[in-house]
């Protein structure tokens, strides 16, 4: 089985350390962590968990097009909050809500020590179906 490494995501977050965006394996899309880089800063955008988590997503959907699906082949999602509160989690919610609709993956929600930020999230998809 081939593996094919995605390392260029036009106009998304560049790999910050010895890791690929995205592996691609068969017909799975494995997307390393998603953080609230802002293209516009050139860096973490440390505002809202709300706002993190809209830049985070945007930065997923990134990779998702560049490995060749998009969000509604994801099929898991593991969240990292660094303060998972009620109140981190409602905000976080509202937003992943919003992204995926109606198309809801397995997932995950992690309270943890992230470094300079607040959201981070990986997902699982796979590639569509060729007609």
């Amino acid at each position: 089985m081939s593996i094919k490494r995605i390392s260029q995501i036009p106009g998304g977050p560049p790999a910050l350390g010895p890791y690929s965006p995205a592996v691609v394996v068969g017909n799975f899309v494995f997307v390393s962590g998603q953080t609230p880089w802002s293209p516009e800063m050139h860096g973490i955008h440390r505002g809202t968990i709300a706002e993190q988590t809209a830049l985070t997503l945007a930065n997923l959907d990134k990779v998702l097009k560049a490995a060749g699906t998009d969000r509604n082949h994801v099929v898991s999602c593991r969240i990292f909050l660094s303060e998972l509160t009620p109140e981190t989690f409602r905000e976080m919610n509202k937003i992943y809500q919003a992204f995926f609709g109606d198309h809801k993956p397995a997932r995950t929600t992690i309270g943890c020590q992230l470094l300079g930020m607040d959201v981070e999230i990986d997902a699982i998809a796979v590639l569509p179906e060729k007609a």
